[in-house]
C-alpha cells in the first residue's frame, strides 16, 4: 500500500508538471492557464490515477539516484526545456505541423552550475540559436553560484581553492577562465567606482600606501598601491582613489592628485599623511590653499628611532604631550620643555623635532575638528590593516588588476558601511569650520 506523504508528494509533482505544460511563452510571457486552481486535491481525498502512479515512479527512480535532487532537478529542466523548444518551433518533437517554424537538430551540451549541483543541457535547433529560459548567454551559473565565487575571491581565496570550493558545493570543475569570466562583472563595478564623479569640496584627505608583492614580466615586485580617504561635507567617510605607483615620486603623486580634480575635486583643506618629500611637494603644487598635516604618529617613530632604548619610554611619554596639549601654543611650549631635556643627549632626535615640529600641528588650526581625528593618518591605518589580513592569503598577485580588483570591491563594501553608518566627523562642525575660512566669507 502506497503511504499517504508519498501519494500527496506525487501529486504536488504532478501539478508542478501540468503547470510547466501549460505554460504560454508568446511573447516571452508565462502565463499560467489555472491549472492550479482546476486541481482538487486540497479539499477532497486523493485518487490513484495512472498519473499518479507515474509520478510515484519517478520519485521512487530519484530516491536511488547517487544525488536525488540534482535527478530531480535534471529531469524538471529537461521538460521545462522541451516545452520551450516547442513553442519556439511551433511544433511538439516527433509530430508534424504545418505553422512549424524550425526542426530539431541533435543535440548540444550546454553545461549549467547551480547550487544544487553541475547539470548538462542539451537542445540544439537547425535554424536559429537557442539556450533556455534561465541560462542566458553571457551568464550560464546560477547569481548564487558567481556570489559565492565572488566573495571567494575577494577574501584572497585561489583559483583551486575556489575549484574545491566548487567541488563542495555540487559543481564537478570551475577552471581558471571560468573565475575570470564570472570576475568580469566585479571589473565592471570596480572601474565604475575608481572613476566615478568626486564631489567638488573634501575638508579632509587622508593619504597613504600599501606595499605588496606583485607579479611583473615574470618578476616579483614590491608595488606601492596608494589609497586616498576623505571625509565631504556631511562628515561621512569615501575612498577616492586605489591607484598603482610603481615609482613613489613627486610627478607619480601629482598624476594621482590631477586625476582627482579631472573627476570634480577643486577643493581640500587638509591633507594628512607622513613625511613623503615627493607627496609632500604634489600636495603644495596640485592643492594649492591647502594646508599639509604630517602625521604625528609617523613623525614620532622617526624621532623615536634615535632614542636608546634605556630612555625611550620617559622620553616617549614627554613626546606625547606635545600633540596632546589643548592648543597651539601649549604644545609648542612642551614641545619646548622636551628640547631643553634632551637637545645634549640625542642631538639627531631632537633636530628631527625641531625640523618637522610646525608641520606636525597644523591640525591646530582647526578648532571645531576633532584634532585626534585628523593629526594622524590612523583611520587609514586601521583600514589598511584589514586590507593586508586578506591580501595575505593570495601572498603574490599575478597581475597589478587582480590586486586592485580585490582592495576595490573590499573597499566599496566598507564604503557602503561607511554611508549607513554614523558620520565620522559631525556636519555642523564642518561647517561652522568653514564659515570662519576668509575665502568663504
Amino acid at each position: 500500500m502506497v503511504q499517504p506523504f508519498k501519494t500527496d508528494v506525487a501529486a504536488s509533482f504532478k501539478i508542478v508538471y501540468n503547470v510547466v505544460r501549460n505554460l504560454d511563452l508568446e511573447k516571452g510571457h508565462w502565463k499560467l492557464h489555472n491549472v492550479v486552481e482546476r486541481q482538487t486535491w486540497r479539499n477532497q481525498p486523493m485518487t490513484r490515477t495512472n498519473d499518479t502512479k507515474f509520478f510515484e515512479n519517478k520519485l521512487l527512480e530519484f530516491v536511488v539516484e547517487e544525488d536525488p535532487l540534482l535527478a530531480m532537478l535534471q529531469w524538471v529542466t529537461e521538460k521545462l526545456i522541451e516545452v520551450e523548444v516547442s513553442h519556439k518551433i511551433g511544433a511538439e518533437k516527433g509530430k508534424h505541423d504545418p505553422h512549424r517554424t524550425a526542426y530539431r537538430s541533435g543535440t548540444r551540451v550546454r553545461r549549467f552550475d547551480t547550487r544544487i549541483g553541475t547539470l548538462y543541457l542539451v537542445p540544439k535547433l537547425r535554424k536559429g540559436g537557442y539556450i533556455p529560459f534561465f541560462v542566458t548567454e553571457k551568464k550560464r551559473s546560477e547569481q548564487a553560484l558567481i556570489e559565492v565565487v565572488q566573495e571567494a575571491w575577494k577574501n584572497g581565496i585561489s583559483t583551486r581553492k575556489i575549484d574545491r570550493v566548487a567541488k563542495s558545493l555540487g559543481i564537478e570543475s570551475i577552471s581558471a577562465s571560468q573565475v575570470s569570466e564570472i570576475n568580469k562583472g566585479l571589473d565592471d563595478m570596480v572601474e565604475e567606482f575608481r572613476n566615478r564623479r568626486l564631489e567638488s569640496e573634501y575638508p579632509v584627505l587622508w593619504i597613504d600606501a600599501l606595499y605588496e608583492k606583485i607579479r611583473d614580466d615574470r618578476r616579483v615586485q614590491n608595488m606601492a598601491v596608494m589609497v586616498v580617504k576623505a571625509i565631504n561635507m556631511q562628515g561621512m567617510p569615501s575612498i577616492l582613489a586605489i591607484e598603482p605607483m610603481p615609482v613613489e615620486s613627486e610627478d607619480t603623486y601629482r598624476q594621482l592628485f590631477f586625476r582627482l580634480k579631472e573627476r570634480g575635486l577643486e577643493r581640500v583643506w587638509l591633507c594628512v599623511s607622513d613625511a613623503h618629500a615627493g607627496l609632500h611637494a604634489a600636495v603644495r603644487k596640485e592643492f594649492i590653499g591647502s594646508s599639509w598635516q604630517r602625521c604625528k604618529v609617523h613623525f614620532m617613530r622617526n624621532i623615536l628611532a634615535h632614542v636608546s632604548e634605556k630612555e625611550k619610554n620617559q622620553f616617549a611619554a614627554m613626546l606625547k604631550q606635545i600633540w596632546l596639549a589643548p592648543d597651539r601654543e601649549n604644545a609648542v611650549e612642551s614641545a619646548q620643555r622636551l628640547i631643553t631635556k634632551y637637545e645634549d643627549r640625542f642631538p639627531k632626535a631632537i633636530a628631527c623635532l625641531e625640523s618637522g615640529l610646525e608641520d606636525s600641528l597644523q591640525f591646530y588650526a582647526f578648532p571645531e575638528i576633532d584634532h585626534r581625528k585628523i593629526a594622524s593618518t590612523n583611520t587609514l591605518e586601521r583600514l589598511n590593516l584589514e586590507i593586508r589580513r586578506r591580501s595575505r592569503v593570495v601572498g603574490v598577485f599575478p597581475i597589478i588588476g587582480s590586486y586592485i580588483r580585490l582592495i576595490t570591491t573590499y573597499l566599496i563594501e566598507y564604503e557602503e558601511d561607511w554611508q549607513t553608518g554614523r558620520s565620522y566627523i559631525r556636519a555642523e562642525s564642518l561647517a561652522k569650520q568653514r564659515s570662519s575660512f576668509h575665502w568663504a566669507a
